[in-house]
């Protein structure tokens, strides 16, 4: 016995066997996004079962992030089940076609890490790194403590984390259950928008603008039940914006008549920008700001630095004690022996950044097209067709990275990393995007 949501029959009498009926019919296109699933008292009663095995079936999918509940409204196939991440999005880059796509920095800014690893090297071997010692460098989460201070970041402790989206990963799963709601910025970063539905949880979108998250939409997603709020600090990926001090002080006040919402600031531009950081932090009574090595030293070092309020800290290096153990302190040495040496310029780096986006910005608008990029090295320029605008900038030798990977409601865009731009290579393409794109009006990506 069955039951059938439009055409599609799901059976089994185990949980596993029920769950794995629902994930055929998404995999094979049967369930459509947005499908409504049955009740389950009612898909127990068809199918000869306890409805706690219905509910556990249920519970599974929610967990791998192929369906989403809202209370009375029932549970649904999700709009883009984690099974179908947002990176599959690509472009194909044609052999002689620029790569503007990727998101990656300019290796000529990154330091070379011979030095370092070799000083990492002497480090472990005048004290190796054994079971039960402090998962976190002392040296480093004091020169971390340092720069957080220095950036008026609240008070706390220090985990590292093996990048920004296992920091987030982390300090969501410590907190919320599956069900519950995360507002996340739209546009925005492709895989915080996968990782929410893979947790299991459900995404509340919230619009942006060139000075971050948008007020009225942040408390509109609060209003509508979202637990937890992620915000970009700088860099933000795909627009660029960056959280002015108006706007965090707006945010904050917001946030203030919501003190049990997880906040998290995520601050991968750490090192290749010109704002300065104003946090979120600290209003609410859990939080946590994320900083990430990647994009400044090396995104293969995988380190990234947490600090937060003690229950989230704990929570979160409590887990790590039970999973990895730790970050490699080989990797937390060599960042070590980075940040001591002074191997970035920081100022140089993001001025390098900087003369690249603010360029293609200007020239693009002095050809009629709006682009926005305040801050990192990507720049976002809305567009009516974002497959049409693709495909002509591939035939006129230029890659950019489709939209769709970055919105949930938002309106359609392209994405143009500046990293592998020179100075030259500016007026060039701002004619060919512009030969591709309607210019567009508004200063809001929504």
């Amino acid at each position: 016995m069955g039951f059938v949501p439009g055409e599609y029959l799901i059976v089994g009498r185990r949980a596993s066997d029920i769950a794995a009926s629902v994930e055929a019919g998404v995999g094979s296109g049967a369930l459509a996004p947005g499908a409504l699933l049955p009740p389950m008292r009612e898909l127990a009663t068809v199918l000869g079962v306890n409805p706690n095995t219905v509910a556990a079936a249920y519970r599974t999918l929610r967990e791998r992030g192929v369906i989403e509940t809202d209370g009375r409204r029932g549970s649904r196939v999700r709009a883009r089940p984690a099974t179908a991440p947002r990176d599959e999005l690509r472009t194909a880059v044609p052999a002689g076609v620029r790569d503007l796509t990727s998101g990656n920095p300019d290796l000529r800014l990154l330091p070379a890490l011979d030095d370092a690893l070799a000083g990492a090297g002497r480090r472990y071997a005048r004290s190796p790194t054994l079971y039960g010692q402090d998962p976190v460098a002392p040296e480093l989460a004091s020169l971390a403590r340092a720069d957080f201070d220095a950036d008026g970041v609240p008070a706390g402790a220090v985990a590292v984390t093996s990048g920004a989206l296992d920091g987030i990963e982390r300090v969501l799963a410590a907190h919320l259950r599956p069900g519950d709601a995360v507002a996340v910025e739209d546009p925005g970063w492709g895989s915080v928008l996968d990782l929410v539905p893979a947790l299991g949880l459900r995404v509340l979108p919230v619009a942006v603008d060139d000075d971050g998250p948008l007020p009225g939409a942040v408390a509109g997603a609060l209003a509508a039940g979202a637990r937890a709020l992620v915000v970009t600090a700088r860099a933000q990926n795909p627009t660029g914006a960056a959280v002015s001090a108006r706007r965090a002080a707006e945010l904050r006040s917001v946030l203030a008549g919501h003190p049990q919402v997880l906040v998290i600031d995520d601050d991968h531009g750490h090192g290749i920008v010109e704002q300065p950081l104003n946090v979120l932090g600290g209003v609410t009574t859990h939080w946590a700001l994320i900083r990430s090595t990647a994009k400044a030293y090396a995104p293969d070092l995988r380190i990234a630095l947490m600090t937060g309020d003690d229950v989230t800290l704990d929570r979160v290096r409590g887990r790590q004690r039970l999973g990895p153990g730790w970050v490699s302190r080989l990797l937390q040495y060599t960042v070590v022996e980075l940040w001591n040496a002074g191997a970035v310029d920081r100022a140089a780096v993001a001025r390098s950044y900087g003369e690249r986006r603010d360029g293609l910005v200007a020239e693009l608008a002095d050809r009629g097209v709006r682009a926005h990029g305040r801050s990192g090295m990507n720049v976002w320029v809305p567009v009516a067709d974002e497959t049409a605008v693709v495909t002509r900038l591939l035939g006129a030798g230029w890659a950019v990275a489709p939209g769709g990977r970055f919105r949930v409601e938002s309106g359609p865009g392209v994405r143009i990393t500046v990293s592998g731009l020179t100075p030259s290579d500016l007026a060039g393409l701002a004619d060919a995007v512009a030969s591709a794109v309607r210019p567009t009006a508004g200063g809001r990506f929504d």
